[in-house]
């Protein structure tokens, strides 16, 4: 699962945050918006990205995007904090902070579970056995005249054929007489 900037932002704004005194918020607004406009003025300066520079992220828009996602988040946070006259920073009860990180949490457990889905699925193919059988013209017909009587198609009856293979103990394969069927 991959979280957008805002995402990232606003799960690092809320851990960083935590009982944070309305001061330091100020100092993070200020500093997010230094990193912002910096990030964004190396990303439009033209020539290569120097060694050591501010952008040594392989993806320097990617960086500058983060920047001014954080700057959006403390924004935000700071404006939470003077409306409703807190001292300090609390995610508990910042509402909309706490909705976002549940959306992230429903999302990131929908996520999970897909993959985990999707491995399932991937180890019940490589269990399977697929494969292509040529039969005599003699067992052909006779093969399509079982399936036809049966309302099936010649594959399915070779699918309840081979689930009804015993494997005794010197190798040696046998089905026992059935009749296909639905």
């Amino acid at each position: 699962m991959i979280w957008s900037s805002e995402d990232v932002a606003r799960d690092a704004v809320r851990r960083q945050g935590a009982g944070m005194p309305a001061a330091r918020v100020a100092e993070a607004v200020a500093q997010a918006t230094v990193r912002e406009r910096e990030t964004a003025e190396e990303l439009r300066s033209p020539g290569p990205v120097e060694p050591g520079g501010l952008v040594a992220s392989p993806d320097p828009a990617e960086l500058a995007e983060m920047w001014a996602a954080r700057h959006a988040e403390w924004r935000r946070v700071q404006a939470l904090m003077e409306a409703s006259d807190w001292s300090t920073y609390g995610p508990e009860g910042d509402s909309v902070g706490s909705a976002w990180a549940a959306e992230r949490t429903v999302r990131r457990e929908q996520a999970l579970a897909a993959h985990a889905a999707h491995l399932e699925r991937r180890r019940e193919a490589a269990e399977e056995v697929r494969g292509e059988v040529w039969v005599g013209a003699g067992a052909g017909r006779l093969l399509r005249q079982a399936a036809s009587r049966a309302g099936l198609t010649p594959q399915e009856v070779l699918a309840q054929l081979v689930g009804r293979v015993v494997v005794g103990e010197d190798g040696a394969m046998s089905v026992a007489p059935f009749i296909p069927s639905r």
